[in-house]
């Protein structure tokens, strides 16, 4: 009596155990399946903002973030909110370890979410060599690049919903690598062909990510045959806007007028960010007329935009007094409110400080345009998401998130300065 009594026991158990797994496995099914958006879900919708992201922590790529590093920073970026990363090329072992690392993340817990706008990068004959670039003609290793970006894509289809090909790759003051339109051109056409065959989902937004310039958005040079073909054949336009650097190549919208000079520093300061606001905002409608021109209705989003923090050249008390960490957060602060109320989707440039970009000067811009220092620092952009506890628990490199000047706004407002008069800039200049 007391044996049957034990084997009902245990087969009861059994069941209630089976039961469960079963109920586990289907909640995680139900998950996954919820989760697997596209592109056209993620591109326009404030609730998945996007962020550039590259992950170096050194002077050098040749050390690449470690896929713990990696876990690390895909954990901090999903606090902030953020659920689509872009990268920028796939030659190096940095964007498919990026690819594992949220794999991982999301075998962990299926709730979690980040997605990956992937970058294909592209050159012309000659680029990064001690020979005269050939923009007529493409390297020959830019069907490499493609072939690594459509195998990861295959691999991780519920992660890669872009593929984006070249990065600044048409604009001609990308003096060492730009190549024409045409090329940009024979690339996307080729992804386009692979979806039709079913050889990439269908769902696969392809683009490429450029200046507004060569999106038509300025110089009439830019508008050409092979553009207009272009513009048609990817899912969306993807461009960049930069009024920060223009504070110094084209720096009429930054400049102090005369009318401001009763405010207070605070005014102006104010003034002129409200200014590069609308800078962003002009490239943004001028691309956008040029595409309807043409009589084409395409989404537009910005790949990059960006505010560094830092800078001994251009940007400096020496230049245009641009950078600083109260501009970049405040500029931060404008282009999501406006991005967000329109329904475009901005890869804010970027998540973290990286210092190869500009490895022989340290205070070079180049190498401060990060939310993020390399001290795992929170800059004056996000004190207030260390203020509502959004880091709490997380580190980068052993470091808790913290904020810079010990979150004393008054001395971080010491170092901040006022844009230049006209007068003040041609002096320097």
């Amino acid at each position: 009596m007391k044996t049957n009594l034990k084997r009902l026991l245990l087969l009861t158990i059994l069941i209630a155990t089976t039961g469960c797994a079963n109920k586990s496995k289907k909640a995680i099914k139900k998950v996954t399946e919820e989760k697997y958006i596209t592109a056209a879900d993620i591109l326009g919708n404030p609730k998945y903002l996007a962020i550039s992201y590259g992950g170096y922590r050194q002077i050098s790529r040749d050390i690449q973030p470690t896929i713990p590093q990696l876990k690390e920073d895909m954990k901090i970026l999903a606090a902030m909110g953020i659920k689509i990363l872009r990268t920028y090329n796939v030659q190096l072992q940095q964007a498919p370890n990026i690819l594992k690392a949220i794999r991982e993340l999301k075998s962990d817990d299926p709730t979690f979410e980040m997605y990956v706008m992937l970058g294909a990068w592209i050159d012309c004959q000659n680029a990064w060599t001690d020979k005269a670039p050939n923009h007529d003609i493409e390297s020959e290793n830019n069907a490499a690049e493609i072939k690594r970006a459509v195998a990861l894509a295959k691999i991780y289809p519920d992660i890669v919903k872009i593929i984006a090909v070249g990065n600044e790759a048409m604009v001609n003051w990308a003096t060492s690598y730009f190549v024409r339109p045409n090329v940009i051109l024979k690339w996307v056409t080729h992804l386009q062909e692979l979806k039709k065959l079913g050889e990439l989902p269908e769902s696969l937004w392809i683009t490429s990510s450029d200046d507004f310039s060569s999106w038509g958005g300025g110089d009439a040079s830019y508008h050409t045959k092979d553009l207009e073909k272009l513009i048609k054949a990817v899912d969306y336009i993807s461009m960049h806007t930069y009024p920060m650097h223009n504070t110094h190549y084209n720096p009429e919208f930054w400049l102090a007028p005369e009318s401001e000079s009763g405010l207070s520093d605070h005014e102006k300061i104010e003034s002129a960010m409200q200014r590069a606001l609308n800078f962003s905002k002009a490239q943004y409608d001028s691309v956008s007329n040029y595409v309807k021109s043409l009589g084409v209705n395409k989404p537009i989003h910005i790949g990059e935009t960006g505010w560094a923090t830092v800078s001994n050249g251009h940007y400096s008390k020496n230049g245009s007094r641009a950078t600083d960490e109260y501009k970049s957060g405040r500029y931060h602060e404008l282009m999501r409110d406006w991005t967000n109320k329109s329904n475009i989707s901005c890869f804010y440039f970027e998540a973290f400080d990286e210092q190869w970009k500009d490895a022989a000067h340290k205070l070079g811009s180049e190498n401060h345009f990060g939310l993020i220092n390399l001290k795992g620092q929170a800059k004056y952009a996000l004190w207030d998401m260390v203020d509502r506890g959004v880091f709490d628990g997380l580190t980068r490199d052993g470091n808790p998130i913290t904020k810079t000047y010990n979150g004393n706004k008054e001395a971080l407002m010491q170092e901040v300065l006022v844009p230049p008069t006209h007068a003040e800039f041609s002096v320097t200049h």
